[in-house]
Order: structure tokens, then C-alpha cells, then sequence
């Protein structure tokens, strides 16, 4: 009897050590999922948009926006000394059956079919388009902002969604200031704040601040520097040293000015590796700095949000390092990245600028030798599993 007793003790010892363990496997992944960080993921569309008609490429891809119908605008620099002459636009030059550059304005549908294409100087013309193509925006009317980054592009065109000029905000030509309030100083990208009429310009790559125009007049309202400082000294010591505190003001080229729906504007230095975030009238609210390492061109490119109507998330596009953070608004903590450097699908050469349309999907541009746009398609709220360049190569689902 006592043996038998033993056997049902030990018995029982095993089978709730058992019990123990297998519990512990149960609830250890429960414990893991519940401390995951859920974010936005992304496949990219491999196929998308569908090519060119009429022998057309695109130069450096400097610009994108989508509009109030998810049509995504992209701007290009489309003149002859962003490609190879004789090897890449020989149609253009006359010794071949291919190519020649696309118009600089490239309108698509969320399919990737084009739907338009304009632009570009026109002799004549009551607008002087600028030297070097730059950032875009659409308003609500279908009004598209062209914005120039060329040697005296101190002024942003408006046009019709139809290539149509409706006008001229600033003087072009102009001598460029931080403090003016007539010229912008190659401005680098466009944001519209449609709730306000408002419209918040990065200028830009002369200027170091942030300017805003009228909506519907273009009429100058007001600019403000780093920290938000009311004016601009353009000789101050900008110099940028990784780990310690940044410049007071802008390194540049700032090259963004993004307002979100509460009231925010987030402003991409992009020399210092920083967002400085701040309220419409300027008052300075913080900053965070991104890949504080980065040296030359910098990791703050640009920026979208979610289409949440919190805008919970910001994607940044960092054209140096070659990928797209993803990071929560609220802590500007980065979640995770995804990309590389590279010429297949997914991969970059200066990712330049990023949109996001409503239902989820992200846009981004490259520049230099980039030349294109890519789609990255939402694949919902998933745990991160990978912090740093994320795969987005959609393999297992071809």
C-alpha cells in the first residue's frame, strides 16, 4: 500500500509539473503578443503604376500628393540634363526609337493607369516654370501647388488639376530672404491646410524657416525659424555635430512643413536629423531627432500621416539611409523601418518624398537615379517583429 501511495504521489507530482509547463508554454506567447507593438505594415505593389505610354521616362521623382479622389500627383524633373542624352532619351535626341521625357506633372489612379500628364515652360506663358522641379500639393478644389528648388525659383505656381495657371504666389527672380515676405527661397515642399485656407511652405533650401500663404489668394501671412524664432538670422552658425545640442536655427534645407488635424506642424531640418514640431502660430512644441548619425544630405526628408482621423502614425521618408520609419505621433518614438538600398521593388535610391492615400496605401519618390514612385499597399495592424528595414517584398503572396 505504501508503494502504491508513493506511485499516485509521484503520479500526481509529474502530471502537475506538467500541467506547470504546459500552462507556461501556453501563456508565455499570450504574454509575448499582449507586449508586441502593433503598427501600420506595408507590401510593395511590384506592378504599379503600368508603364508609360509614348516612350515617356521619368527624370529625378522629386514630389507626390493624392488627392480628394486618391489620385496620386507626382512631379519630376523631366529637362534633358537629368538623363543620359544619347543612351537613355534617344528618341528626344533624335537617334532612336526610345525615349523621351515624360511632362514633369504625372496624374494616376489608384489602378496605376495615367490619367494626365502637363507641365513645363511654355514661351509665352504668363508664369515662369521653375528651373528645377520640386515639391506638390493639391487642395480640396483640385488646385495643384508646384513648388522649385533651381537657382532663382523664389515663387510656387498654382494650376488646375488640367495643367490650367491660375497663379503666381511670390516674385520670381527675387532676392532670396528669410525674412521677406514677397519671395520664398526655393522652396522644398508644399502642405496644404485646408480647414484654415492656409497653405505652409518648407523654404526652404536658401531660407531657414517656414512660411504661410493664403489659400485662396497666395497672399503672405506669416514665417517663423527654428524654435520658433519670429526672425531669421541666415548667417548663423548652423553647423550640425552628431550628439550634441543642434543648431538654433535651421540647418536645412528644410524640406518639409506638415500640418496634421490638431493643430500641429511637423518640419523636417533635414541637415540636423530632426522634426521640430510646432503649433499654427509657430510656438515651438519639441523635436526628436532621427538617425542622429547621418552625415550629408541627412534623414529627414519627409512626412506623411496615417489616414486615421488621429493621424496616429507619421511615416517619414529618409532619403541617406534609404528607408521609411514608421513612428507613433503621440511619443515620435520609431516603431520600426522598412527598405534598403537597391533598384528592385521595395528597395531605394533616395526615397525623396512620401504620401499616404485613404485607404491606407503609401506613395513614395525617388530622386538622382531613382527616377520613379513606388506603392506600398497596407496590410493592417501587425505586431513588429523586425525594428530595423522590415521586409516588404510581397514573395509569398505572387
Amino acid at each position: 500500500m505504501t508503494k502504491i501511495k508513493l506511485l499516485i504521489v509521484a503520479s500526481l507530482v509529474v502530471a502537475l509539473g506538467v500541467l506547470y509547463v504546459g500552462q507556461s508554454q501556453f501563456q508565455e506567447p499570450v504574454e509575448a503578443a499582449n507586449n508586441d507593438v502593433m503598427a501600420p505594415h506595408f507590401l510593395v505593389d511590384p506592378l504599379w503604376p503600368k508603364p508609360l505610354p509614348n516612350h515617356w521616362v521619368q527624370g529625378n521623382t522629386i514630389g507626390v500628393d493624392v488627392d480628394e479622389r486618391d489620385h496620386i500627383f507626382a512631379v519630376h524633373r523631366n529637362t534633358e540634363s537629368q538623363f543620359m542624352r544619347i543612351q537613355e532619351i534617344g528618341l528626344y535626341s533624335g537617334v532612336a526609337e526610345c525615349c523621351t521625357p515624360a511632362p514633369p506633372i504625372l496624374e494616376f489612379d489608384l489602378e496605376g493607369n495615367l490619367i494626365n500628364a502637363w507641365g513645363g515652360p511654355v514661351e509665352g506663358a504668363p508664369y515662369v516654370w521653375p528651373e528645377s522641379n520640386h515639391g506638390i500639393d493639391v487642395a480640396p478644389n483640385g488646385d495643384v501647388w508646384i513648388g522649385g528648388n533651381g537657382g532663382p525659383d523664389s515663387h510656387v505656381l498654382v494650376f488646375t488639376r488640367d495643367g490650367e495657371y491660375v497663379r503666381t504666389v511670390g516674385v520670381p527672380g527675387e532676392e532670396m530672404d528669410s525674412n521677406s515676405t514677397t519671395a520664398y527661397g526655393r522652396v522644398a515642399e508644399i502642405a496644404i491646410d485646408a480647414a484654415n485656407d492656409e497653405v505652409y511652405f518648407a523654404d526652404g533650401y536658401v531660407n531657414k524657416r517656414v512660411a504661410v500663404v493664403d489659400l485662396n489668394t497666395g497672399a503672405f501671412k506669416r514665417y517663423w525659424g527654428a524654435y520658433g524664432s519670429s526672425s531669421v538670422d541666415d548667417d548663423a552658425d548652423d553647423t550640425y555635430v552628431p550628439g550634441e545640442p543642434g543648431p538654433q536655427v535651421f540647418r536645412g534645407p528644410v524640406h518639409c512643413a506638415e500640418p496634421s488635424n490638431d493643430g500641429l506642424v511637423y518640419v523636417c531640418d533635414r541637415g540636423a536629423d530632426r522634426i521640430q514640431v510646432f503649433r499654427t502660430d509657430g510656438t515651438y512644441v519639441r523635436e526628436v531627432i532621427i538617425s542622429p548619425a547621418t552625415l550629408a544630405q541627412g534623414s529627414t526628408w519627409d512626412i506623411d500621416f496615417s489616414p486615421d482621423e488621429d493621424q496616429e502614425f507619421i511615416y517619414l521618408a529618409d532619403g541617406q539611409n534609404f528607408k521609411i520609419y514608421i513612428i507613433d505621433r503621440e511619443s515620435l518614438e520609431v516603431l520600426y523601418t522598412f527598405g534598403d538600398g537597391g533598384r528592385q521593388p521595395g528597395l531605394f535610391f533616395a526615397p525623396h518624398s512620401i504620401a499616404t492615400d485613404s485607404q491606407g496605401n503609401i506613395y513614395t519618390t525617388e530622386t538622382y537615379e531613382g527616377k520613379r514612385i513606388q506603392k506600398f499597399l497596407y496590410q493592417g495592424m501587425q505586431p513588429v517583429t523586425v525594428r530595423d528595414r522590415a521586409p516588404t517584398w510581397p514573395a509569398d503572396e505572387l
